[in-house]
């Protein structure tokens, strides 16, 4: 009989926390994983959900951002240029870029966004 392995941990997140957004309009901020809902900060996973015509400050984040796009579109404007990133789509947004998310199409957006490290107010560096 095989002795079992009390290491191994597998954790149900049974709701996510509900952050305060930034931007023009109010957008909801599902965090599932990160800071505030589990206290990792090895990454953060939220969903989002912008209502059409919401627009956030740019920002310049210490950390990296994977966002995969599941419903709408997302535009992202960086210093190279404009990205529409539609259902089905993913970007990826290094460390130390400057950039700007916004919903600008009739449908808003529903989307996963993956930081690593955890997102924080102190490493998102919005712009005034």
């Amino acid at each position: 009989m095989e002795k079992e392995d009390k290491s191994v941990m597998v954790t149900l997140i049974e709701k996510p926390t509900i952050i305060e957004s930034a931007g023009n309009k109010p957008k909801i901020i599902e965090e599932f994983v990160g800071c505030v809902n589990t206290r990792t900060t090895a990454l953060s996973i939220a969903r989002m959900t912008s209502p059409p015509g919401w627009q956030e400050p740019g920002q310049t984040p210490e950390f990296e951002e994977y966002t995969i796009v599941l419903k709408g579109s997302l535009q992202v404007r960086s210093k190279s240029g404009v990205v529409d990133v539609l259902a089905g789509q993913a970007i990826v947004v290094n460390a130390n870029e400057w950039v700007q998310y916004s919903t600008p199409s009739a449908e808003g957006a529903e989307y996963i966004a993956v930081c690593r490290p955890a997102f924080t107010p102190e490493t998102v560096h919005r712009d005034e």
